[in-house]
């Protein structure tokens, strides 16, 4: 019998065994087919049961699996499912990859992308672009570069799309140069995706003009703008207020159909917000179907800016009556609302609570602006307990309470928390800078005022106008005009507040020609005064004795800048009238006034009484200024000097006693001297100094140089119940002259003695230091007085 070899023979199917096969393979199609559907449709689980139930996979069946684990963000699935894959492709790596890179999984999605290439699978143009978009989302620089060099290699830098992402990802990690150059030298045609990633580049780095050329050439060329274009350049227009140009992309964005996307109306709101339309704004929004957070949100902010609070709160309102989202760029918007006195605390207090509610009592941002808000209302306690309770403060935080302290006249613990936010290392910007100056000032701390600005010049940050400005002050008031004019003129650019520092500061230091040459120059380089301005000039006018030109001054105020004066300037031009004795003028000047004198008017008038006398006009004066101000004693104290140097020692007596009736205490006239970071402070007849022994002997010397100099005490400025010599001893011990006896022995050779004083500085003093002796080395004595008007303070 012949054997039969059925070797290397294939059997023809019998019917029965064609039919198995023909049903097994459509089993397995029909179950791709299942699988695709419940993957796409997001049933993951219900996929994974089917995909275990199959009897036979294939690579579709794969790589489907991996890709619904991937997209759904179930990465350590998707890796284990990779890791079983009997016939991985490049489908199934792409899955893969993109998954980490789409879940911001960096290191796992780059370490997979160079595992991909070492086991022999070149990447395409969906891998590349899955990685550059990563790149491009956390602004990964470098990654993004490595894959650069990738495309370069594996020639698909010529692909549009892979170009379009590589230009994105530049753009977003703010290297415009790199992207402009794919955009410019780019092969094949741009698409829309490439122009619209250029203009979004252009307009989330800055570069408003470009955008807006960017968009005007897309038009021209004839690609089509979508949802991401339009956002893109509106943001552009409103970064520059090019309002018109906005107006004419809101004619685009109608005649192509993008009128209802939120994306589009949201940006087209917040345009022609931020271009001060709010008319145009307010009907875009309500002319919207859906409430949008980010619509509202800009409205708010727009709002605040303009000084709307009152619509904006209202916005607010709307937002939560809906039930809307209220995020952390809504509460600081709504929050700045509250530094204006117009809007009572209990809103505001409502909306705090409103914050702990939400979950944003932790928020850094939200904490800052409740800081800024309780500050600049002066609630400096509440401020301090939000800001004490953050755990993590930054320079706002830090600014935001040491501005609030500085305007609201806590200088000392302004500098305390200055110094403590060095200590914690936080490195202060050109706000706090100039806030810590303009405290340094009040407190006439000179030394600290010097450390701070090398400190500043040390950190090598750019100076701007605002701190030259509070350092122009600060050195002004510290009484070191020198220094003050080394920054006036190393100044590039000079404003209003500048000119008037120097004007002020050479005004108070005894520089009226100076002060009034300043103000020429400030008119002559085209900048106009204000009313601060004005009451410098007049103080220096009144201080020198400058009858004409004060009222020069005064009269141009109404006649060439329509300025109409005030009680200061008041107040300066009826001192200038009573230091020289004319009541006559003083008193049609006080009649002249538009608005009811203040207490600084009636100062003036009482302290040239004073001068000259005149205890009719003094009486007057002393009794508006007890009725205005109950507690001040400077009436009480002139008026019975006055009474006493006119010999009316009984009704001297009566004011004492009425003063002292009423629980009113004179303030100590005090004069300090700041020394190697520490104040010297003296009283007159003060022996509480540590070296009291040395500076009575300092000043016993230095009285007895100057009366042979021709120095003469002047007993009016002396207490007139004591004999001649009891006098004379009282004026000799004044705080002054301590002070100035402490200079002689502590201050340096050759420096200058700076005496700062709380009061007005005594005559009899002020004359003692005109006198300057050789044995007494020659010391340039500085006298500060650290009163706002000089007229209104006694010694």
């Amino acid at each position: 019998m012949r054997r039969l070899n059925f070797r290397n023979r294939r059997l023809p199917l019998t019917p029965s065994g064609y039919y198995i096969h023909s049903y097994a393979s459509q089993t397995k199609l029909h179950s791709n087919q299942e699988l695709g559907v419940l993957s796409k449709s997001g049933r993951v689980d219900e996929a994974r049961q089917l995909f275990d139930r199959m009897p036979e996979r294939d690579e579709f069946t794969w790589n489907t699996m991996i890709v619904a684990y991937s997209g759904s963000g179930r990465l350590a699935d998707a890796k284990q499912l990779f890791l079983r894959n009997p016939v991985k492709n490049t489908i199934s790596w792409n899955a893969l990859i993109s998954g980490y890179c789409k879940y911001g999984s960096e290191d796992e999605a780059f370490r997979l992308f160079w595992e991909m290439q070492f086991d022999g699978r070149n990447p395409n143009e969906y891998t590349l672009g899955s990685v550059l978009k990563m790149c491009a989302s956390l602004a990964l620089l470098l990654r993004g570069e490595q894959i650069h060099g990738c495309m370069v290699k594996s020639g698909f830098d010529w692909d549009v799309n892979v170009v379009n992402g590589l230009l994105a990802m530049y753009a977003q990690c703010k290297r415009i140069s790199e992207a402009e150059y794919l955009f410019v030298t780019m092969p094949g045609e741009r698409n829309d995706v490439t122009w619209t990633s250029m203009l979004t580049g252009y307009s989330k780095n800055g570069f408003a003009y470009k955008a807006i050329e960017c968009f005007r050439d897309m038009r021209r060329e004839g690609n089509q703008s979508n949802q991401f274009t339009f956002p893109s350049v509106l943001t552009a227009c409103a970064a520059v207020s090019a309002r018109r140009v906005g107006v004419q992309v809101h004619g685009c964005i109608v005649r192509s159909g993008f009128m209802t996307n939120i994306y589009v109306q949201s940006a087209l709101i917040a345009m022609y917000a931020k271009c001060r339309d709010l008319d145009t704004a307010r009907v875009l929004l309500r002319g919207m179907e859906v409430d949008d957070v980010v619509s509202l949100n800009s409205m708010i902010v727009e709002c605040v800016r303009q000084g709307l609070e009152e619509e904006a709160l209202c916005l607010f309102g709307r937002m939560h009556e809906r039930d809307m989202k209220i995020d952390e760029f809504t509460i600081p918007s709504i929050l700045n609302c509250f530094a204006s006195s117009r809007i009572e605390m209990e809103i505001a207090s409502s909306v705090h609570c409103l914050i702990v509610k939400t979950g944003y009592a932790t928020d850094k941002f939200v904490n800052n602006a409740l800081v800024d808000m309780y500050a600049k209302r002066g609630i400096m306690d509440s401020a301090l307990k939000v800001f004490e309770r953050m755990i993590e403060k930054d320079v706002i935080s830090w600014t935001a309470l040491i501005t609030g302290n500085t305007h609201n006249g806590s200088y000392e613990e302004a500098l305390k928390l200055f110094c403590d936010m060095r200590a914690g290392c936080v490195s202060p910007d050109q706000i706090v800078i100039a806030s810590v100056l303009s405290a340094s000032a009040e407190l006439t701390l000179l030394e600290f005022g010097q450390q701070v600005h090398g400190n500043h010049i040390k950190s090598g940050i750019p100076s701007s106008l605002s701190v030259d400005n509070s350092l122009v002050t600060m050195y002004t008031k510290c009484g070191s005009l020198e220094d003050a004019i080394v920054i006036f003129n190393s100044m590039g650019i000079r404003d209003l507040i500048t000119w008037t520092a120097l004007i002020m500061g050479y005004a108070k230091n005894g520089k009226a020609k100076d002060s009034l040459q300043s103000y020429s120059l400030m008119i002559g380089s085209g900048i106009t005064p204000d009313y601060i301005t004005f009451i410098g000039l007049l103080f220096a006018c009144s201080h020198a004795g400058l009858i004409e030109e004060a009222q020069r001054y005064f009269d141009s105020m109404r006649t060439v800048y329509g300025i109409t004066p005030g009680p200061e300037h008041y107040a300066c031009m009826i001192d200038l009238f009573g230091r020289s004795g004319d009541f006559v003028k003083a008193e049609e000047l006080l009649n002249q006034m538009e608005v009811k004198p203040d207490a600084t008017v009636w100062k003036a008038i009482l302290a040239a009484s004073t001068k000259h006398g005149n205890i009719e006009n003094g009486e007057r004066a002393a009794k508006n200024l007890m009725e205005l101000e109950p507690n001040n004693a400077v009436p009480y104290v002139l008026l019975s000097n006055m009474y006493s140097a006119a010999g009316r020692q009984d009704e001297a007596a009566n004011v004492r006693r009425l003063m002292k009736s009423r629980n009113i205490i004179k303030e100590p006239g005090c004069s300090w001297v700041e020394g190697k970071g520490k104040v010297h402070s003296f009283m007159s007849e003060d022996r509480r100094h540590p070296r009291m022994v040395e500076i009575y002997c300092k000043v016993d010397e230095m009285m007895l140089l100057i009366k042979e100099a021709g120095y003469l005490p002047d007993m009016s400025f002396a207490l007139h119940d004591l004999d001649k010599e009891g006098k004379e001893l009282g004026l000799a011990y004044h705080s002054e002259k301590l002070a100035v006896a402490f200079g002689l022995i502590f201050v340096p050779s050759g420096g200058p003695i700076r005496i700062i004083k709380n009061l007005r500085v005594c005559g009899d003093c002020h004359n003692a230091m005109n006198y300057k002796v050789t044995n007494l080395q020659l010391y340039t004595f500085k006298l500060l007085v650290h009163v706002v008007a000089e007229v209104s303070e006694v010694s």
